[in-house]
C-alpha cells in the first residue's frame, strides 16, 4: 500500500458554505417555532435553501437535516421530533409517509475498499405510505418500499419490499403489511 494518499472530500465547497449558511439560519429562523402552528414557517425557511415540500407536509423543529437543498418531501410527508437527516444526497418523503422521532437518515459513508476512505453518498426514498418508526437507522441508497413499516430501534441497510413490515438490527422481514377496511 502507498502512503502518501490522502483523504478526499467529494462534496464542493458551494455545499460546505451553504451547510454553514443553513445552521447560523436554522438556529435563528427554524428551530425557535415549535409546534404545529409554524409548519408553513418553518416550511418556508427550508424552502429558501432549496427543499422541496408538498402542501400539508412538514418537518419538527427539533429535525437535524443537514442539507435542505436536497430534501423532498411531497404531499403529507412528515418528518417528526428529533430526527437526523444527514443528507449529502437526496432524501425523498413520498405522499403520506412518515419518518417517526429519533430516527437517522443517513445518505453518505465511507468507501472502506479505499486506505483513505473517501467520502461516499446515495439517495434515500422512502416510499408512499411507508413508515419508519421511532429511533431507526436507514443507510444510504436505501428504498422503502411503498406501504412498508420500519419497525422501531430498527437498523436498515438493503433496500424494504413494498407492504412489508421489518424489524431488528439489521432489519429483518418480519411479515406482510394488510390494511383493515
Amino acid at each position: 500500500m502507498e502512503d502518501n494518499k490522502e483523504y478526499v472530500n467529494r462534496l464542493p465547497k458551494k455545499n460546505i458554505i451553504g451547510r454553514a449558511l443553513w445552521n447560523i439560519c436554522s438556529l435563528f429562523l427554524f428551530k425557535p417555532f415549535p409546534t404545529k402552528f409554524f409548519r408553513r414557517w418553518r416550511n418556508f425557511v427550508l424552502r429558501l435553501f432549496g427543499a422541496k415540500i408538498a402542501p400539508r407536509a412538514g418537518v419538527y423543529c427539533s429535525a437535524k437535516i443537514q442539507c435542505p437543498w436536497n430534501l423532498t418531501l411531497k404531499r403529507n410527508a412528515w418528518i417528526g421530533p428529533h430526527c437526523i437527516l444527514e443528507n449529502d444526497a437526496l432524501i425523498i418523503l413520498e405522499e403520506n409517509s412518515t419518518v417517526s422521532q429519533y430516527s437517522y437518515l443517513c445518505t453518505s459513508s465511507h468507501d472502506i475498499t479505499h486506505q483513505c476512505h473517501n467520502l461516499i453518498h446515495a439517495p434515500i426514498t422512502i416510499g408512499k405510505g411507508a413508515w419508519v418508526a421511532a429511533d431507526s437507522f436507514v443507510g444510504m441508497g436505501v428504498t422503502i418500499g411503498e406501504g412498508a413499516v420500519v419497525g422501531a430501534r430498527t437498523s436498515v441497510f438493503k433496500d424494504v419490499e413494498p407492504w412489508t413490515v421489518v424489524g431488528g438490527y439489521p432489519a429483518m422481514f418480519i411479515k406482510k403489511r394488510v390494511i383493515k377496511e
